[in-house]
């Protein structure tokens, strides 16, 4: 199986995107709303994208498949909480739209990674060490 960067694949960045939009939002919510619900959000958004990073490592296209599932399944926790937030009045109109832009896409994405795996190319390789590009 070929060796892909999470850090190059889109699913990866609009994953991290939402966590990070998440992130913003819960910091401004009350203690009672952050340390219940805020961190059930945080970690199921934080979850999907961890779980594409994981699953790129595997050396298996089957267990790379199964690591993109639990995203999909991080994904629709995330959903939940959302609604929780958004039925206890939690997140602004503003705050809707945004996430719900991203909560459109990211199944769209995931779906289409899920499908990809085996039929992904390896990244051209360029002159940049391992060592710099690991946290690009």
């Amino acid at each position: 199986m070929a060796f892909v960067r999470f850090q190059d694949l889109e699913v990866y960045r609009l994953a991290e995107d939402l966590a990070d939009t998440i992130w913003e939002i819960v910091r401004k919510w009350d203690g009672l709303s952050r340390d219940t619900l805020g961190k059930q959000l945080i970690r199921a958004a934080d979850s999907i994208s961890a779980n594409i990073a994981e699953g790129c490592g595997r050396a298996s296209q089957g267990d790379s498949k199964r690591f993109v599932r639990i995203a999909r399944g991080s994904l629709l926790e995330t959903q939940h909480w959302l609604r929780r937030a958004f039925r206890r009045k939690l997140l602004t109109s503003d705050e809707i739209t945004v996430l719900q832009t991203t909560m459109d896409k990211l199944p769209i994405k995931l779906n289409a990674y899920l499908k990809s795996i085996g039929r992904i190319r390896p990244s051209s390789t360029d002159s940049t060490s391992h060592e710099t590009r690991a946290l690009q």
